[in-house]
């Protein structure tokens, strides 16, 4: 018997060993080198939330939005318009602020802003760069009427 047929028995009567530990062993290898090629090549960086100009146009429509309500309707028929249309004022808000790093209040509910926080978060995000309406208000004491 040569050398060439002790190779091929030996291939014969190991294969079903290298087999079986191949498919028991792959998934952890495989992890590990993915493991290794997400920490030398990571992801670029995603945003976390829509752009800022997409925030700044939202809060100028909002505003515009509240400051048509508060001229036009009767007080009982724009009460609930009125106040979503704060919350989402107070959402957006807070969004832009997070984005531009400006100090804010996180409440616990999204939109529950009290007029003074809301006010003062819109005057911080002006004086970040934000362009916003000169006019801002009056907002409801509480959010509801």
């Amino acid at each position: 018997m040569s050398a060439l047929d002790l190779g091929k028995l030996a291939l014969i009567v190991a294969a079903p060993t290298l087999i079986g530990a191949a498919v028991i062993y792959a998934p952890r290898w495989c992890g590990v080198v993915a493991d290794r090629w997400r920490l030398m090549h990571p992801p670029p960086p995603q945003p976390v939330g829509p752009p800022i100009e997409q925030l700044a146009a939202d809060l100028r429509r909002l505003l515009r939005l509240h400051s048509e309500l508060t001229a036009s309707a009767h007080l009982a028929m724009r009460a609930h318009r009125l106040w979503a249309v704060e919350a989402a004022i107070a959402t957006r808000a807070v969004e832009a602020a997070r984005a531009l790093d400006v100090p804010h209040p996180e409440p616990a509910i999204p939109g529950a802003l009290t007029r003074r926080e809301l006010l003062d978060l819109l005057t911080a995000l002006s004086i970040a760069g934000l362009t916003l309406p000169s006019k801002v208000g009056p907002f409801t004491s509480d959010g509801r009427f």
